[in-house]
């Protein structure tokens, strides 16, 4: 039967399972849209540098840009005036490993983070160390001894590492969407939970074929059904807070996809959306749909980037239109305003960073020839 996690694996968005999907709308994000009208937002969108099949990405100062690519390769894009932007490879991961979902840096410190897979190397916190990226934790090995206590589909064990956080103070919080968990990994290869999300009921969508790619029937529109988060990213605001999003497991419903704040230092927290502004966990938008990263500037402000408007389960079966995402900011204001950023302009976006300038970073897309691009 149909699976309820996205995998988010190297092939596709999912060759070990990216579940089945339709046309499905996109839905009004449920913080309040918009600047009030009070406002015009002047964006200039330019190329940085091509690249191939561009997912990570980490501004580290401006005009200096870490990315990870499909190859494996995890690259420095320096950005020269009047000059095409200079692109150093810095390392490459074993070919065994695949490709690195996501890279992080602070104090010097350069990490890198593969996904889920069997071959070795994969689902793997490595640091950057001279021109090779150093193994530090298996994250698999860890997800085995401590299962997923919400898991929906029979497979409590499962993990597939898919965004991370570098922190001042030398760990690293990792975003592991099958185990719907936020982790932090110390540099001995240490590995803590400090969050985990529970499952929240949506409403199968309309639009959906009567049945899976394996022909197996599916339920029908509006019928109430469990869904697993899917974390996919982590990022730490200007309060110093540890945030999360989520993509969200089949049916995948547009406007499910939550925002989670996590007060830093916390440990074995559960972030449950029937306690949603109870505990150490705390809802801090939701309306959000398919989010695969998330970035924060120095003001306060969230920026969530959508990998699909209609959802993963409508690029996953194709669906026209499917392949444009979204970018949103979410301002650190009293009714956390949504806007979304560059409408129209973001295809299958890996991930998005903000440079101390202000200026957003988007990669994407993730499959095939794609760019680093820039926004003002």
């Amino acid at each position: 039967m149909v699976q309820h996690r996205a995998h988010l694996t190297g092939v596709g968005l999912g060759a070990a399972a990216l579940v089945i999907a339709g046309a499905l709308p996109s839905q009004a994000v449920n913080a309040q849209s918009g600047d009030r009208g009070h406002h015009r937002h002047h964006e200039k969108i330019s190329t940085v540098a091509k690249l191939s099949g561009p997912r990570g990405v980490e501004s580290i100062a401006p005009g200096r840009t870490l990315v990870t690519e499909d190859n494996g390769d995890l690259s420095l894009v320096i950005e020269r005036r009047h000059r095409k932007a200079k692109v150093i490879r810095l390392a490459g991961l074993p070919k065994s490993a695949g490709f690195a979902n996501a890279v992080s840096h602070a104090r010097g410190r350069t990490w890198v983070l593969t996904g889920a897979g069997e071959a070795k190397g994969s689902a793997t916190l490595f640091k950057l160390k001279g021109k090779r990226l150093k193994p530090v934790a298996n994250l698999a090995k860890y997800a085995v001894k401590h299962p997923d206590p919400f898991d929906l589909e029979d497979f409590p064990e499962d993990s597939n590492p898919y965004n991370l956080q570098a922190l001042r103070d030398g760990t690293v919080l990792v975003a592991d969407a099958a185990a719907n968990s936020l982790l932090r990994v110390w540099p001995n290869g240490k590995v803590r939970t400090v969050a985990r999300v529970k499952p929240r009921t949506v409403k199968m969508p309309e639009g959906l074929p009567p049945t899976d790619p394996d022909g197996n029937p599916l339920p029908p529109a509006g019928t109430p059904i469990p869904a697993e988060a899917v974390i996919t990213s982590v990022t730490v605001g200007a309060d110093g807070y540890w945030y999360i999003s989520e993509l969200r497991g089949f049916p995948g419903t547009a406007g499910t996809s939550q925002v989670w704040r996590i007060k830093p230092g916390s440990r074995n927290v559960v972030c449950n959306p029937k306690k949603a502004r109870r505990g150490h966990c705390k809802r801090y938008v939701d309306g959000l749909t398919s989010v695969v990263d998330l970035s924060a500037d120095r003001k306060g402000n969230l920026y969530a980037t959508t990998l699909s408007k209609k959802t993963w389960l409508a690029l996953e079966i194709e669906v026209p239109g499917a392949e444009v995402g979204a970018l949103h900011k979410i301002r650190d204001d009293r009714h956390r305003t949504v806007r979304e950023i560059a409408k129209g302009k973001v295809i299958i976006p890996g991930g998005t960073d903000v440079a101390a300038n202000g200026d957003l970073y988007l990669t994407g897309p993730v499959f095939g020839p794609g760019t680093l691009r820039r926004i003002r």
